[in-house]
Order: structure tokens, then C-alpha cells, then sequence
């Protein structure tokens, strides 16, 4: 009977070993999250690598703290200056470029303020502001938020002089969506969380298409001679994968009602 008991504890602790993964942890943009990729690429990443990847959903900004503060080994981001700030001041090893998509201009499908007419991303802002359309910025310092304020910039205009008419919620993307939706008002979206949210109401993808709305996603590990616990090794098997033929296929090919949400731009070093 004891034998039995020892016998069946034996192989009860060589399947949790055999079941055991390593583990790390990366904070990425709730963009990212809300696509529905992660959920793609993480059992994959899994069952090639034997490697946990816990993500910390987050915006840019708040990733980039937590990078800061050694509290991941890794964030997926796209916001560029930020992260190049963040390598510059010595807090990440490097920038790797991933895969990029592109952001839109989401509104009621009536169109009050005349977007889909304009011939640019700024010239949907001016339009926005001069009709005084209720707006929803995610006011959360998140790649979006950023790129929300540069294109007001551009606009010649500047959101802090704005009426009750812009909304800032701070708030992720999906929670901003879901705003923008019960308030039937314009919003900057990332294309690929617009085409996974399910609660799009009146909504309508109503401009897209200016250069500047590319939107690139970038990879940095967390640089271990700041933080010597940061995981490095896994970081940069990680990295490895991410930038890979197999990633590849699996980014490229994620579609949602035949529309493509990412596309794989990753340079060999």
C-alpha cells in the first residue's frame, strides 16, 4: 500500500515537472490585446517554446513604466519616440520592429462632421472640432492617446481648449470603444480592434488611409544590467520566435471576416 502511495506521488511530481514551463511576463497595449491575436500566438508560442509568456495589459505609457521599474522582462509597444526615449535612457537593450497595422477614424455611420470626404487625417480632426462632434480620446497616455494628440497637433489644434463635446475617459481601447459606441461619437482606433469589437452600434469605420496613421509595433526586453533579475535568456528566446518565419505566418495570416488586422515587417539583425 505505501508502495503504491510512493509510486503514485513519484509520478504525480514527474508530470508537474513534465507540465512545467518557463515562465516570463510582458506588458503590452491594450490595442494588442483587444485584437484577438494574443490569444493566437500565445498557445504557440507555448507548445514551440515550452514558454509562459504572462502579459500585463497595459497603454505604452504604463508599459513603459513597468519596463522602467524592472516589473516585466519584456513589452510589446507602438508608440516609436517613446520607445526610443525608453532604449535612450538605458532602460531597454533595444527596439525590435514586429508587425504594424494602421489607425482609424471610427464615427457614427451618419457622418455629422463630414470625415469620410476628407483628404487627410488632420483635415478629419478640423472637421471634427469645427462641427463639435462628441469625441472619445482615451486620455490615457497609450500609443493611441499619443498619436490622438499629435494628429491635433498637426491639426493646428489643441484638445485642452476643447468643449464638453471631447471626452477624454482614460481609459484602454476596448473600454473607449464601448464609450464612443453608447455615446454614437468619433474616436482614433487602431484598425485591429475596431474589427474585433463586437459592440459597434451605429459605428462605422469612416477614414482611413493617411501615412501618418501607420502604426508599428515594436518589441524591447528590459535591460537586466538595470534589473539583474529581468529574464533575459527567455526574453531573447522570445524575440527569437517573435521574429520568425513561424510568427510570421501565424500575424500575417490572423484575419477577421476576411480583413488582415497585422502585418509582419520584422528585419533579420
Amino acid at each position: 500500500m505505501i508502495r503504491k502511495f510512493l509510486i503514485g506521488i513519484a509520478a504525480l511530481c514527474f508530470a508537474q515537472a513534465a507540465l512545467a514551463a518557463d515562465v516570463m511576463k510582458m506588458a503590452v497595449t491594450t490595442s494588442f490585446h483587444n485584437s484577438g491575436l494574443a490569444e493566437v500566438l500565445l498557445p504557440e508560442i507555448m507548445k514551440d517554446l515550452d514558454l509562459e509568456v504572462q502579459l500585463l495589459v497595459v497603454g505604452t505609457g504604463q508599459a513603459l513604466k513597468l519596463g522602467r521599474a524592472g516589473d516585466v522582462d519584456a513589452i510589446l509597444v507602438h508608440s516609436k519616440a517613446a520607445e526610443e526615449v525608453f532604449v535612450a535612457e538605458g532602460f531597454g537593450t533595444h527596439r525590435r520592429e514586429i508587425m504594424y497595422n494602421d489607425f482609424v477614424f471610427i464615427g457614427p455611420s451618419a457622418d455629422p462632421a463630414a470625415i469620410a470626404g476628407a483628404d487627410s487625417a488632420a483635415a478629419s480632426l478640423q472637421k471634427i472640432a469645427t462641427a463639435q462632434a462628441p469625441f472619445v480620446s482615451r486620455g490615457d497616455d497609450s500609443g493611441t492617446h499619443k498619436k490622438e494628440l499629435s494628429l491635433w497637433v498637426a491639426a493646428g489644434l489643441e484638445p485642452a481648449a476643447f468643449g464638453d463635446w471631447y471626452k477624454a475617459v482614460g481609459a484602454g481601447m476596448g473600454a473607449a470603444l464601448n464609450t464612443a459606441s453608447g455615446m454614437n461619437a468619433y474616436i482614433l482606433s487602431d484598425r485591429a480592434s475596431w474589427l474585433n469589437f463586437g459592440n459597434k452600434g451605429d459605428l462605422a469605420l469612416l477614414y482611413s488611409g493617411d501615412p501618418v496613421l501607420f502604426n508599428q509595433y515594436a518589441y524591447l526586453p528590459v535591460n537586466p544590467a538595470l534589473h539583474s533579475h529581468v529574464k533575459t535568456d527567455l526574453a531573447q528566446k522570445l524575440e527569437d520566435w517573435l521574429v520568425s518565419d513561424r510568427a510570421k505566418e501565424l500575424i500575417d495570416s490572423y484575419q477577421i471576416n476576411g480583413e488582415t488586422l497585422f502585418v509582419f515587417n520584422a528585419k533579420p539583425e
